[in-house]
């Protein structure tokens, strides 16, 4: 027999289960030999690392032209991406999403208890 299994019972078998989710965001300028580190986190759990994840993908596009930002926008309202993001964390996947506009590229990262860069 086939049973759902939902983010919250993984959480509490997984991986996940205890520890810090590290969280933080860059940007990578084009030519440019180091990134700008646009902040860090340290979230208890994986639904506050997503948390984190989305307030900042919210500043990051905020900053950006209207065609550069659509791929943020999108992000922001998919639901779906948002789930298979919290998976990957309960699991002990780390979860990346980058964006880019014509010169700088933005990657934000979160890490599960126990993964490192």
């Amino acid at each position: 027999m086939l049973t759902a299994t939902t983010p919250e019972d993984l959480a509490e078998a997984g991986p996940g289960r205890g520890g810090t989710y590290r969280c933080w965001a860059a940007a990578y300028p084009l030519h440019e030999t180091s990134s700008i580190l646009l902040g860090s986190h340290d979230a208890t759990s994986p639904r506050l690392a997503l948390r984190w994840l989305r307030e900042r993908t919210r500043n990051v596009t905020d900053q950006l032209d209207t065609a550069c930002a659509q791929p943020g926008h999108y992000w922001l309202r998919d639901e779906q991406e948002h789930e298979r993001a919290l998976t990957y964390l309960i699991t002990g996947t780390a979860y990346q999403l980058t964006l880019h506009d014509e010169s700088t590229r933005y990657v934000l990262v979160a890490y599960p208890p126990g993964v490192t860069s």
